[in-house]
């Protein structure tokens, strides 16, 4: 645990606490009033670590959003979409019916059910990116399709990540390393789709 918080503090400063927000109109970053409660969130809201999820503060209502996560150091974690009403205590994605997450593991999990489980794990230093649309959740390594889509999610989703065992994550939304999928963009708040 010590480790994570060096790594995450070191040359970042620490950025915020639990109820701090930027004020900023059209900030999308993780979402500190929407995390576990041994969550760090650092480096202008955009790195996690610690233990538990934080979801990101902007619901995905455009009808093509893409993000990546690029794992800065290995342990356990878990990414994807999820409601407001998930477990954020939880370490593990999709352990509940409010979340949707391809995990550290190998497995993208739903309400506790194996949904796939993937060859290639990602590691330290690899993208992970997302694609939802309403109809498909996609998985992507390193610019690749995983090719294992998750259907039949409803509800308002958020971007969620999940960190354990010295694990820490960066939130990307914008210069991406891999192009998105044809038709995809950035998350874009609500007010911007008008």
């Amino acid at each position: 645990m010590f480790s994570c918080f060096r790594n995450c503090f070191d040359n970042f400063g620490l950025i915020t606490t639990q109820h701090e927000q930027k004020k900023e109109e059209n900030f999308i970053a993780l979402d500190t009033n929407n995390m576990g409660q041994e969550v760090v969130v650092v480096k202008n809201f955009g790195r996690v670590c610690g233990r538990g999820a934080v979801l990101g503060n902007a619901p995905l209502v455009q009808s093509k959003s893409y993000f990546e996560i690029k794992i800065q150091q290995e342990g356990i974690w878990g990414v994807g979409i999820a409601t407001r009403s998930t477990d954020l205590d939880s370490t593990i994605g999709g352990a509940d019916s409010e979340s949707w997450a391809l995990n550290s593991d190998g497995f993208i999990r739903h309400n506790q059910q194996e949904l796939h489980k993937i060859q290639n794990c990602a590691q330290e230093g690899d993208i992970i990116g997302i694609s939802f649309d309403h109809v498909e959740l996609n998985f992507y390594l390193n610019g690749k399709s995983l090719e294992a889509p998750v259907m039949g999610i409803k509800g308002t989703t958020y971007p969620i990540l999940y960190v354990d065992d010295g694990a820490i994550l960066d939130f990307v939304l914008e210069n991406f390393t891999y192009s998105p999928p044809m038709g995809f963009e950035k998350i874009m708040l609500e007010q911007s789709l008008l």
